[in-house]
């Protein structure tokens, strides 16, 4: 990224440049930031909420001023609310109605939240969704995403305009059937698989109070945004959203605010079908502060004290429950589940629009609603302004600091990195590679400043641990090991919102590679929503040994080869393991995944950093002309199985190409002309060594060659003895060749 030497224009170029992320800061409590924002009297009011909105100095200054002057101004602007609020609510029922294909029923009742939210509390900037301090906003109940569409439309995103909202559903449109980071400026994360957001939404939280820990100095506080979430039932069921808030309380993330829907209803009916627990009850268990707002229909001063009760709250994130009625205002189909997944039809949205007292045609913005919400594009600016300013200030007295948190908002990574890549030679000692992926991440973060992760209660046989910093804690948010406990599926999850907070936070996470079945929903969402999220997975094979099948990968690596945009890797030795980290830095819009073995291999002659990138490539070959009379394929751990065999073939008077094969989807990005001088499609004499399942080899050897691996569960035994019966040899590999050639 480029950046100028004056330092106010640098730290614009900075803002301009970011991806993703709002602020809340001390430096607006002084001057209200939001003018035009409507308000109705509320609670007795803190400090704190001085500093969030405007409302509070006006609002106290109209009491005091005269209560009919208050009877008649509250009048107004409750008037304006409701105005506002429907317009939310019927461009979502237009826009699902036009589609015959959404879910109107939640922006129906979750439009006040919706409009206090947006229009009142955030601070963001239309024309640039991509300020690194803006508040983050997260819709985990992705269906409903009808109203984060309106909302955006209305607070003036270019992202969201009329005629995208007419083609809500459709094919290339702006506004697709769930939130998109990567298709719609002003989402910030992919939601839609219920539980995912509220636990991105977490990972948001994470980058936050880490960045803020290490950045922010007395006075000087850059780094200072909320994140709030919206869930639902749905979101409360699914066991990934109690990983994720068990974790953010742990962590003190008092700058989150989830907002839980709290309507009753989910597609099959009532949720006392299925769903009885306490969920307040659940959340205080967790350490969460918990609100209740009862009134979720019209209560907006309600909405509005407990938004101000949990900035209070600073120790711990709060949820704020919201009881509302699914489809508010639908005579007919308010509070079931009809109103949750289908369009309300012709009739009743007639009915509809004369319960609420709404004659205007589809996809009306009335002129007042309009000319109210178009102070956020010149506010936004001016608050994004202020926050450069306050950033150039920042940068004169703490330049080191300034530099690497411009590092991590642009996402530029610093010169000369990869050189703390380690290398290895036939005669250094062989390991696992385990072992040498931790090597791998202590050399990166020491010249990677967003490097930060940890495992799922596995560190120590993970290896993952970064020697030089100490925990991630409530405490020590500046540190840089995160302790996520036996909760998979919320690990991979939070990764991706720590990993869409700002380009150059690097997340990875560990666990055994067997148990990425229990986060595979967010492993799909990282290669989904571009998020480079590294996934360390060690215990790569049968190669485990004695703790058996249940532990033991089959079918691991053939998913992950056919899941788009996700780069499986399985090095061999120290040198692959090198590149493959190299791969995974360099690849911040694909997330990489690392199969890692637990028992020790030989560094091999051959291998390198740069035939990883090429994901195929050859090792070993004593042939000429491209015309070898065999070619072994290996990856990982049976590598060294493909070379031993070729030095017995070749003993007996054969040409032999041994190729790694360690990443399948960097092999196809390459050339023609050099996939063929790898693989030359006149030799199909081919043998394959994998041991996982032999599932998607025939791409690689052919018709005519031959696959060595594993298409059943493993064993429990010493891994020497496992491949041996399994016929992962040398002899093996030998037989199929002579077969070939």
């Amino acid at each position: 990224m480029a950046t100028s030497t004056a330092p106010s224009s640098s730290s614009l170029t900075l803002s301009q440049s970011l991806s993703k992320s709002l602020s809340i800061s001390p430096s607006f409590s002084a001057i209200s930031p939001h003018p035009h924002r409507i308000s109705l009297p509320t609670l007795s009011l803190s400090t704190t909420s001085l500093k969030c909105s405007r409302r509070v100095g006006s609002r106290a200054a109209a009491i005091r001023a005269s209560s009919s002057a208050v009877d008649v101004e509250e009048k107004t602007e409750t008037g304006l609310v409701e105005k506002s609020v429907n317009t939310i609510r019927f461009l979502a029922i237009d826009a699902v109605e036009k589609a015959n294909s959404g879910h109107p029923g939640l922006p129906m009742g979750c439009a006040p939240m919706g409009h206090i939210l947006y229009d009142e509390i955030m601070k963001y900037n239309p024309k640039n969704p991509y300020w690194f301090n803006r508040d983050r906003f997260v819709l985990s109940a992705g269906h409903g995403c009808m109203l984060q569409y309106a909302l955006l439309h209305l607070a003036g995103y270019d992202s969201v305009k009329e005629e995208d909202l007419k083609s809500f559903r459709q094919w290339g449109s702006k506004t697709p059937g769930h939130p998109e980071n990567f298709e719609t400026p002003g989402i910030e994360v992919t939601t839609g698989p219920l539980g995912q957001g509220v636990a991105n939404a977490v990972g948001l939280a994470v980058a936050e109070k880490h960045l803020a820990a290490r950045f922010n100095k007395p006075g000087s506080e850059i780094v200072d945004h909320y994140t709030y979430v919206i869930l639902g039932d749905g979101c409360q069921m699914e066991g990934i959203s109690n990983e994720a808030c068990s974790l953010a309380s742990h962590w003190g993330l008092g700058k989150l605010i989830a907002f839980y829907d709290d309507n009753h209803i989910s597609i099959d009916g009532d949720t006392a079908i299925a769903f009885t627990e306490s969920v307040d009850k659940r959340f205080e268990g967790l350490g969460w502060h918990v609100i209740w707002v009862k009134n979720g229909n019209t209560g907006y001063d309600e909405i509005r004290a407990a938004i101000e009760e949990a900035k209070a709250v600073t120790d711990k994130p709060t949820l704020i429950k919201v009881t509302t009625t699914i489809g508010f205002g639908s005579p007919n189909k308010a509070n079931s589940y009809s109103v949750h997944g289908s369009a309300l039809g012709a009739k009743e949205v007639d009915a509809t629009r004369k319960n609420l007292g709404w004659p205007h045609e589809p996809f009306h913005v009335p002129e007042d609603v309009k000319k109210h919400w178009s102070h956020h594009t010149p506010e936004g600016a001016a608050l994004e302004a202020e926050w450069n300013t306050k950033f150039a200030e920042y940068e004169k007295k703490y330049k080191e600091e300034a530099q690497e948190l411009k590092s991590l908002i642009s996402g530029e990574l610093p010169v000369g990195w990869e050189k703390a890549l380690p290398n290895y030679t036939p005669e250094t000692p062989g390991d696992s590679t385990r072992n040498l992926s931790q090597t791998n991440l202590n050399a990166l973060a020491k010249v990677l400043p967003g490097l930060l992760g940890g495992s799922a209660d596995l560190a120590s046989s993970n290896m993952t641990l970064l020697k030089m910093f100490g925990d991630f804690q409530k405490d020590t948010p500046e540190e840089r090991n995160v302790r996520f406990g036996v909760r998979e599926h919320g690990m991979g999850a939070i990764c991706n919102g720590i990993a869409l907070h700002s380009p150059g936070l690097i997340p990875y996470c560990a666990t055994f590679f067997v148990f990425t079945d229990y986060m595979r929903a967010a492993m799909r969402l990282s290669a989904l929503c571009e998020a480079g999220v590294i996934y360390v997975m060690t215990h790569d094979s049968i190669g485990l040994g004695e703790d058996g099948p249940t532990h033991q990968p089959i079918e691991h690596i053939a998913s992950f080869r056919a899941m788009p945009n996700i780069l499986m890797l399985r090095p061999a030795d120290g040198n692959e393991t090198a590149g493959a980290y190299k791969v995974a830095v360099l690849n911040r819009k694909r997330p990489s995944v690392l199969a890692l073995s637990r028992q020790k291999l030989p560094n091999l002659p051959g291998t390198s950093i740069e035939g990883v990138e090429k994901g195929g490539y050859i090792i070993t070959d004593n042939s000429s002309g491209n015309k070898p009379d065999i070619i072994l394929i290996g990856t990982g751990s049976e590598l060294e199985i493909a070379a031993k065999a070729a030095d017995e073939l070749r003993k007996s008077g054969k040409t032999v190409r041994v190729v790694s094969f360690v990443s399948w989807e960097l092999f196809d990005e390459q050339s023609a002309a050099y996939k063929e001088s790898v693989l030359p499609a006149d030799v199909s004499a081919r043998v394959s060594i994998e041991a996982g399942t032999t599932f998607g080899w025939e791409k690689i050897v052919g018709s005519k060659g031959k696959a060595i691996g594993v298409d059943h569960f493993g064993a429990s035994a010493p891994a020497d003895k496992i491949y041996k019966e399994f016929g992962l040899t040398v002899e093996a590999v030998i037989a199929a060749a002579k077969a070939l050639c």
